[in-house]
């Protein structure tokens, strides 16, 4: 009677933290297309100011990759209204901070600054989607940190080209098959006139969105986005059609070699389908099923039990076209390559023949609305949200309705998941092995 006690006081417990997650927002379009998603939250006197471009890695052409990536840090080099090197200094000298970053497929730029400083955010970003500042001064300095910023991050990082080796075998025609950095021939050989035509083709208030989280007072905040964002002009937004890839119905194999490595490590790769689909979320609770935490299938089974693994891992990548499943194993000892491939087999065989056990399937759920409880803690992490929602999944309230896709999913779900996507004759095996001296 007590342990019902308790899982009823469990269940109420949750039920008013989902309810009480409720993220209010209010969104519409300015005539020139920027969309504007305002969150209002007084509870903190702070202010997040974000800007997503619906532009990433994968609106990049052959031959000049990284450009995405790139104007993440060049689009700090200033306006005609902010001095080359000055942008820190005005956000750190008014109590602010700031970042951006890049992906495949969306490039996100923002500024948190106490809730008395909104304007100057809401000036700021403006000011680098009307008129950035791009010359060769600024393109040949950012250019020689991106290189370094490649070198530190992945090709002197132990395994740190390995998932670029996935994406570039994984697909053959859609251009996920370039890592976002893009590479080394690329971002030496562009030229100046090719980041300006970047900018001036994706960096216009139609591709954008507009995110203003925290401490405001949403009428004031209007007047001012109107002000600053309502006269840019309106540009030319191209449609997104990108080759797609034939499905993988052949195994294959292929090696890589990393000089900075001195254990091999294995992967198991298969291409799924794109964050919007079901299936989706159902291959990242998949995901979480194999590999989340200590007490997950392949950690206790390989590295704590057995002691065949040094690590090993099943990750669900969502992108906006597709996705990427993988397993991911580096052995112990002398533990071989068909060894682990065999005990990860045996594991995608029992999903795919044998539904999750009744406690399995409780903790999973446990675990995501223990993720949705604590997910959205902060103001920047609610602005992120509510622009990703928007800009990459076409519905912003995604940031209050997640929740119930993933209570939907059900242990059959799972296991046809298991059995539509990750059989053997679609995936790529991909062998990722010192290279000898």
């Amino acid at each position: 009677m007590k342990k019902r006690l308790l899982s009823v006081a469990a269940a109420a417990f949750f039920g008013a933290m989902l309810n009480a997650q409720q993220i209010k927002f209010e969104e519409y379009d300015l005539p020139n297309g920027l969309h504007v998603i305002l969150h209002q939250d007084n509870s903190a006197p702070v202010v997040t100011t974000g800007v997503m471009y619906h532009v990433g890695a994968k609106d990049e052409v052959v031959g000049r990759t990284g450009f995405a990536h790139f104007f993440e840090h060049l689009l700090f080099e200033g306006t005609p209204n902010i001095k080359r090197g000055e942008w820190f200094k005005i956000v750190s000298s008014n109590g602010g901070q700031n970042n951006a970053n890049t992906t495949n497929d969306r490039t996100y730029y923002y500024e948190t600054f106490p809730s008395n400083n909104e304007q100057l955010g809401l000036w700021m970003e403006s000011e680098r989607l009307r008129h950035a500042v791009i010359n060769q001064v600024g393109v040949d300095t950012q250019r020689e940190v991106v290189k370094e910023e490649k070198r530190l991050r992945m090709d002197n990082q132990p395994y740190g080209n390995l998932f670029t080796n996935v994406q570039k075998n994984l697909f053959t025609k859609h251009p996920y098959h370039w890592s976002t950095i893009g590479s080394m021939d690329d971002l030496n050989s562009a030229k100046l006139d090719e980041f300006q035509a970047f900018y001036k083709k994706y960096y216009v208030p139609n591709n954008a969105t507009l995110v203003v989280a925290g401490d405001i007072k949403p009428e004031q905040t209007k007047k001012w986005i109107q002000e600053y964002y309502g006269a840019i002009p309106k540009g030319t937004v191209y449609p997104k059609n990108f080759p797609k890839d034939e499905p993988i119905t052949k195994e294959k194999e292929v090696t890589a070699y990393d000089p900075n490595i001195q254990l091999p490590a294995y992967v198991f790769a298969y291409r799924t389908p794109g964050n919007k689909e079901k299936d989706a979320y159902i291959l990242d609770m998949l995901s979480s099923y194999l590999s989340n935490g200590k007490s997950s299938v392949l950690y206790k089974k390989l590295v704590d039990q057995e002691k065949k693994a040094l690590q090993v891992a099943a990750f669900n990548q969502g992108l906006e076209d597709y996705g990427i499943f993988a397993f991911f194993a580096i052995p112990m000892g002398s533990t071989s390559k068909q060894t682990l491939q065999s005990d990860i087999d045996a594991e995608i065989k029992k999903l795919q023949t044998t539904l999750i056990s009744d406690e399995d399937y409780q903790k999973l759920q446990n675990q995501y609305e223990n993720q949705f409880v604590n997910a959205n803690s902060s103001i920047q992490g609610i602005a992120a949200s509510l622009a990703t929602n928007h800009v990459l999944m076409g519905d912003t309230n995604l940031i209050n309705k997640e929740i119930d896709i993933y209570k939907s999913i059900t242990k059959q779900d799972l296991q046809n998941a298991a059995k539509k996507y990750l059989n053997s004759n679609q995936r790529i095996i991909l062998n990722y092995l010192p290279e000898k001296k």
